[in-house]
């Protein structure tokens, strides 16, 4: 079964946010009168109060947020306007973080350069790509890493076909397939599945560059991965015809835009890991509602930068309406945005090792996910926030 997607572009930023960047114009979160207002974490510290929606930040749990120090956040690939970057960035440039005594820096990165990092506790909050990712980088480094925060329960990633290659996924059999770095781990698995592996089935080639549209040209390969909001609305926008197989069409799990952080820190400050969060997920939620102007406020940081990853504001509106599609269409109907959803991690992780993606077993995922930001909601899907 194949299928014709759109897709948008990622990047990284580097430089701390200024708050003076556009701030983008989104209604807030209004709780329901009969809602459960009361944020319902326990910190560690027991003489440090909750959070009351309404009601003033408590005096002890300012001074505990601020005992944290400059809390360092990287991004997973410059100011892109995708999910576990953007609302960072809206939060930031609402004063979300300051009203809640946090000192946030944000600084431009790389996903893959900010695990050790974060392990060290050098960075304390980051950008993840996927929760099999978070959970392999912490077995094969003994890192005590944990997401904090889950925006899309669906893999990211999409094969990209020559158009007419491939009606099937067994039509590949005995093509080449591009790649840059590696195989994603839902693509293998949806390959696995179809009774295709890497070195036996067909083969794989390094690509150069992040161009979609030279990608696509080069005469020895079948197609290549890439993100379901990047690659393809790169090429329609430049008009190359293209297959897509999903996924999600073969029932592999997956995930993306998640926020990590490490134990030590969690454990040595829990009211700034937990205010942290609930100031992240009032961004991604006000983000949501207004995609446009969450885009436009993000490639304006992109430009500020020097936008050294080439982005433009199409690519950039398009991979955020096509993340915000996801996370709504894949956020279970008794959950809310950004909360981990057990099962899905684990099916994840199960998927991948059944696919033959763990060579040496599938990593654990004892510890590796937090509920923190379940309890920063009330029962009427509203972030807990302080008068």
């Amino acid at each position: 079964m194949r299928q014709r997607a759109r897709a948008l572009t990622t990047a990284p930023t580097r430089r701390a946010l200024a708050v003076g960047v556009a701030l983008i114009a989104l209604a807030a979160c209004g709780g329901d009168d009969d809602a459960d207002t009361t944020d319902t974490t326990q910190p560690t510290d027991s003489d440090v109060p909750g959070v009351v929606a309404g009601e003033a930040f408590p005096e002890a749990r300012c001074a505990a947020n601020q005992a944290a120090g400059t809390i360092h956040y990287h991004t997973g690939f410059d100011y892109a306007a995708t999910a576990s970057i953007i609302e960072v960035l809206v939060a930031e440039a609402a004063g979300y973080y300051d009203a809640l005594c946090l000192d946030v820096e944000i600084t431009p990165s790389f996903s893959v350069a900010n695990y050790p990092l974060v392990a060290a506790n050098q960075v304390q909050f980051a950008s993840a790509g996927s929760f099999s990712e978070v959970a392999t980088f912490s077995a094969a480094n003994q890192a005590d890493l944990v997401a904090l925060t889950v925006a899309g329960h669906v893999a990211i990633d999409a094969l990209i076909v020559k158009p007419g290659l491939a009606t099937e996924l067994a039509d590949l059999a005995g093509t080449t397939l591009g790649m840059k770095g590696d195989l994603p781990p839902s693509i293998r698995a949806m390959l696995a599945g179809a009774g295709l592996v890497e070195g036996d089935d067909f083969d794989t080639v390094l690509l150069d560059g992040f161009d979609p549209t030279a990608h696509i040209a080069v005469p020895d390969i079948a197609g290549f991965p890439g993100w379901k909001s990047n690659e393809p609305g790169t090429l329609e926008r430049a008009g190359v015809d293209f297959d897509l197989f999903d996924p999600a069409d073969y029932d592999v799990p997956g995930s993306f835009g998640l926020i990590y952080t490490n134990h030590e820190f969690l454990d040595a400050h829990p009211t700034a890991a937990e205010d942290f969060v609930r100031a992240t997920l009032r961004g991604l939620n006000e983000a949501i509602a207004d995609p446009p102007a969450a885009a436009q406020a993000a490639f304006e940081l992109v430009e500020s930068n020097g936008n050294p990853n080439f982005l433009s504001l199409d690519g950039e509106t398009f991979r955020w309406q096509t993340d915000v599609e996801l996370i709504l269409a894949t956020t279970p109907a008794d959950s809310f945005v950004g909360v981990p959803v057990a099962d899905d991690l684990l099916a994840q992780v199960a998927a991948y090792d059944a696919a033959g993606v763990f060579p040496d077993g599938p990593p654990s995922t004892e510890g590796r996910w937090s509920d923190l930001a379940a309890g920063l909601y009330d029962a009427a899907g509203q972030v807990v926030w302080p008068g």
